[in-house]
């Protein structure tokens, strides 16, 4: 290890050790943590919260950083741990460890308002909270804030670098010309018979199937747990201990089986980070973007195609006789891939899911650039979804209160969606001409998808950034064409349309 660089490690071992705290209590405020518990454990997540931003953002550790300023000699790990505190210390070295903590109380209660407001089905309670978050974000996003950005550049860069308004405004200005059409020519076309997943399914039995599910992908329960919460998530304290939750509904098979796949692409992600990286800075995926390609590939390109169930859906089928005992594996996987203009983002089919990021990145932009008034969220938000989707929705709660991003302070997050799901066609594109997918899932190898994936993506970590893995692995630039060929291919094929 460089002599330099070795004077880092006191402050990166005590940020990974409050940054292990923060996830672990994390995952109990969404898991199994009393209602009543927000309140109080919120004065330990802000405390925490402090203390893991004075650990990196400090003058010996600026001090270090100068030093190691044109150093020589550096390994791979080094590099990548230098490049990603050196902007981390760029951003936020203006903002203050009070400020810090503040703004990490003031997420905690906005979260649990946000819980309130859902159940309530009234923004309003949730509201004033958004409101204190965004004059936050804009606060921080100024601090940072460099020569030719927007503020909102400076938000979307934190989860996705080099993918700024422009790009963005391009990508979704391609998606909405060739999407909104094909989605009004399916709507004109027989509707998908899939009323079988929503008979009374058991709970119980549902969790017995995920669990094996995951399992199947790849998912190791030896350094992996699943629970159930709300919003579907994915979180990892390292690569040896990596926990995704689902929800299972009564009346719905589909949404628990794709959650969990889609979870488990995540997950897998996490458990292929190469040790030397895990638990450090650069630990973690590459980029929001390119950590939901890892689940949306799970998750469509995989889990919705007949070659992945072929093998496995008599399994399915042995736990739920009654409710599938006339559904062959055709039906089944069609109805899987049934396009229905939907309110819910995390329900939606795939065709339509990124009209609703499209939503969610429009509204951002407006708040960020003080737009539009937090108050008029609710019916903005109903009026583009009856431009984009056709629908509207009925309540806050199946509209504005969906999601639990912005209660989280993560303003410039969604479009990462919609990027993971064109950096997974790329990437499917490129493997369909390394590897025989189709044969490998009917003969139940799909490891060896996840070794490509581990080799290409995952061992590396964060130590690569998205575009630098979309060029080494398909040697070409962001290419979103891609996806708008997948979507068009693959949903004219499923409803006949020339």
């Amino acid at each position: 290890m460089n002599q330099i660089f070795e004077k880092l490690q006191p402050y990166l071992e005590k940020e990974m050790a409050f940054s292990t705290a923060l996830t672990l209590m994390d995952w109990d405020m969404e898991t199994l943590a009393p209602k009543e518990a927000v309140d109080y454990t919120s004065k330990a997540v802000g405390v925490l919260s402090q203390e893991r931003f004075s650990s990196i953002i400090n003058p010996e550790v600026k001090k270090i950083l100068e030093q190691l300023e044109g150093e020589k000699g550096l390994n791979c790990f080094e590099c990548a741990v230098v490049k990603k505190l050196k902007k981390e210390y760029k951003k936020t070295e203006k903002i203050s460890k009070e400020e810090m903590r503040e703004f990490s109380e003031l997420t905690s209660k906005a979260l649990h308002a946000w819980q309130k407001a859902k159940k309530a089905k009234d923004f309003s309670i949730y509201a004033p909270y958004l409101e204190k978050i965004i004059v936050f974000k804009k606060k921080f996003a100024e601090q940072g804030k460099e020569e030719g950005q927007t503020l909102y550049d400076v938000l979307l860069d934190d989860y996705e670098e080099e993918f700024d308004e422009k790009v963005l405004d391009e990508f979704f200005s391609k998606l909405k010309e060739k999407i909104v059409p094909l989605l009004k020519k399916i709507e004109k076309q027989e509707d998908i018979e899939d009323s079988f997943l929503f008979f009374d399914y058991d709970e119980e039995k549902q969790e017995e199937f995920n669990r094996w599910l995951a399992e199947y992908i790849g998912f190791c329960f030896d350094r992996g747990v699943i629970a159930q919460s709300e919003h579907p998530f994915t979180t990892a304290l390292h690569n040896h201990d990596v926990r995704i939750t689902t929800h299972y509904y009564k009346n719905n098979l589909a949404s628990a089986l794709l959650s969990t796949i889609h979870e488990g692409g995540h997950a897998l992600y996490e458990m292929g980070v190469d040790d030397e990286f895990t638990q450090s800075i650069v630990g973690g995926g590459a980029s929001c973007g390119m950590h939901e390609s890892q689940s949306r590939f799970f998750e469509n390109m995989i889990g919705r195609s007949v070659p992945f169930w072929k093998p496995i859906y008599g399994k399915l089928k042995g736990i739920f006789p009654k409710q599938l005992e006339n559904v062959g594996l055709e039906k089944f996987v069609k109805a899987l891939n049934k396009v229905k203009a939907d309110f819910i983002r995390t329900e939606a089919d795939e065709l339509t899911y990124c009209l609703h990021i499209m939503v969610r990145y429009e509204l951002e932009k407006q708040m960020i650039n003080e737009e539009i008034d937090v108050k008029e969220l609710p019916k903005l938000w109903n009026e583009k979804y009856k431009e984009y989707l056709g629908i509207e929705p009925k309540d806050d709660t199946e509209g504005i209160l969906q999601d639990i991003h912005w209660a989280m302070g993560s303003i410039g997050y969604f479009p990462s969606y919609a990027l993971g799901n064109a950096f997974a066609a790329q990437i499917y594109h490129q493997m369909k001409k390394d590897l025989p997918i189709e044969e490998l899932l009917e003969k139940e190898e799909i490891s060896k998808i996840v070794d490509y994936l581990r080799e290409h993506i995952h061992q590396y970590g964060a130590s690569k950034d998205a575009r630098e893995m979309l060029k080494d692995l398909t040697k070409e630039e962001f290419n979103p064409d891609y996806y708008i060929a997948y979507l068009e291919e693959k949903f004219k094929g499923v409803y006949g349309i020339d």
